[in-house]
């Protein structure tokens, strides 16, 4: 995959694949239309795009995903901790928790996440 940023449209598109994979193109198209206003054209242009990007594939009119949502929302994430706090995931909390009070069902779910990666 050559780039795994999406744009706002292009993530919506996404995410209705993701959420009803596998599935036909008809039923893309169909979904589409419904939810996007797109036309059959629109859709099956944004959905070679993709595919050309490494995100999805259609085969023998069906569409599946390449990159699960959770493979690029972790991408998503790593990317922004690595530009934003030097790849430090310590002062991302850091900087979070100087806005808003972590209450503490928050503060036992996040200490759970650490022992489970210590181990």
């Amino acid at each position: 995959m050559e780039d795994y940023k999406l744009g706002a449209i292009e993530s919506r598109f996404a995410d209705i694949i993701w959420d009803n994979e596998p599935m036909t193109t008809k039923q893309l198209v169909d979904l589409c239309a419904e939810e996007l206003k797109w036309k059959r054209t629109t859709t099956y242009s944004i959905l070679k795009k993709l595919s050309e990007k490494g995100f999805f594939k259609m085969e023998n009119s069906m569409v599946t995903s390449l990159v699960s949502k959770e493979e690029y929302n972790s991408y998503q994430s790593e990317k922004f901790v690595d530009e934003t706090f030097h790849g430090s995931l310590p002062a991302l909390v850091l900087s979070f928790g100087s806005r808003k009070k972590l209450d503490q069902e928050e503060i036992d779910e996040l200490q759970k996440i650490i022992d489970s990666m210590r181990g």
